[in-house]
């Protein structure tokens, strides 16, 4: 039956419409980069059904042109404080400034991951902007000194839905620690594919990721950070948790920095920092490690203040740890505050690693606590 004038004209004119939408699809939906605006909460790492997860939070935000790794070149964008514990609903808007941009290793290029800083509405630093409070004690003598972090951040895995750590047993517990750590072979390392996906994904990006290894604890894993500055430390600690919890998603692994996910006779979970000045890196070095750990046993309170939530339940005076209440230091004691690794003891220069820190602290917190109280 032939089509009628009315039917062939509505048609016509259909097809006309159509094609104006998709042109002005293609000029309104040009998209070339993704920007991955990443940020700390506020939290700091509160306990969430017992457990506590990473403070971290994102969000994407599109742009017309590549927009290149300069953290300048990218504008601010806001959110809602009000659903992150970092204003209230009447005066929600709080500020997200870039000051890090580096690849995105899990979308590809040309998009990126943008590490921010939060600010107030009124253009002052947020009372959770952890970085600004690092920013204050880079003075000129702290630069000269040239301070070095390298962060060795422990993770747990868990089951999704669960609060069993990864590859245990449904029924009862795995053998005791021994045979875990840099352990190699089914039997005794659980969850290695996310780990390696990880490592690979932060090389990628960019991030000064030195290795990784399974931990003392079946399912507990570790990589490292550094060596870097204080200010990267903290971005670089940052992005790489949240690369890790990005890619849990994809394995269906939820990821915790609990410092004691599993009480009882199994190790803690933590942030050991390895921390030195030009002057502890040169011949000589033993002098200022030593007057640096002298003024540290003055302040650490303090530093116990800021080193994580929960960190009393991991820093018990076993499984390597130091009691939380006490400080001392030791050559190649991994029961002490701060250890003097042996061969910075026999060469007589090198660093020093602080063993307090737990696994979910701000590592700009740790970076300033050391610098602050060494230098200053």
């Amino acid at each position: 039956m032939a089509m009628s004038l009315r039917s062939s004209m509505s048609v016509k004119a259909n097809r006309a419409a159509s094609g104006r939408s998709r042109k002005a699809l293609h000029v309104t939906c040009a998209v070339v980069q993704k920007a991955e605006y990443i940020w700390a909460d506020g939290q700091e790492g509160a306990p969430i059904k017992g457990l506590i997860f990473n403070e971290l939070r994102s969000k994407t935000k599109t742009f017309e042109k590549e927009m290149g790794l300069d953290a300048a070149d990218y504008p601010d964008w806001s959110y809602d404080g009000s659903s992150t514990g970092q204003a209230k609903g009447n005066n929600s808007d709080c500020i997200i400034r870039p000051v890090r941009v580096v690849p995105d290793p899990i979308r590809g290029g040309p998009h990126v991951l943008v590490m921010c800083e939060v600010f107030s509405p009124d253009g002052n630093p947020h009372p959770t902007n952890n970085r600004a409070k690092l920013r204050e004690v880079m003075t000129d003598k702290v630069i000269e000194e040239d301070c070095w972090f390298g962060f060795e951040q422990e993770y747990t895995m868990l089951q999704k839905g669960t609060a069993k750590i990864y590859g245990w047993p449904q029924a009862g517990y795995p053998a005791p620690q021994g045979p875990f750590y840099c352990g190699v072979g089914a039997e005794a390392v659980y969850g290695r594919p996310l780990a390696e996906a990880h490592l690979e994904a932060c090389m990628k990006a960019g991030l000064n990721i030195s290795g990784i290894n399974a931990e003392v604890m079946p399912g507990q894993w570790e990589y490292q950070i550094g060596p870097v500055g204080g200010l990267d430390l903290g971005d670089e600690t940052h992005l790489s948790r949240w690369l890790l919890h990005r890619l849990g998603e994809d394995f269906g692994i939820v990821i915790t920095f609990h410092p004691k996910p599993m009480k009882g006779d199994w190790n803690g979970t933590g942030g050991h920092t390895n921390y030195s000045t030009k002057s502890m890196r040169q011949p000589g070095g033993m002098v200022p490690i030593d007057a640096a750990i002298e003024r540290l046993s003055k302040c650490h309170p303090e530093h116990m203040a800021v080193y994580g939530i929960g960190n009393d339940e991991r820093m018990t005076g076993k499984h390597e740890t130091c009691d939380i209440n006490t400080f001392r230091s030791g050559t190649a004691d991994r029961g002490a505050s701060i250890r003097i690794p042996l061969p910075v003891q026999l060469k007589g220069y090198g660093y020093l690693e602080d063993r307090r820190p737990a696994a979910n602290v701000d590592p700009y917190q740790v970076a300033r606590l050391l610098i602050k109280n060494t230098l200053l």
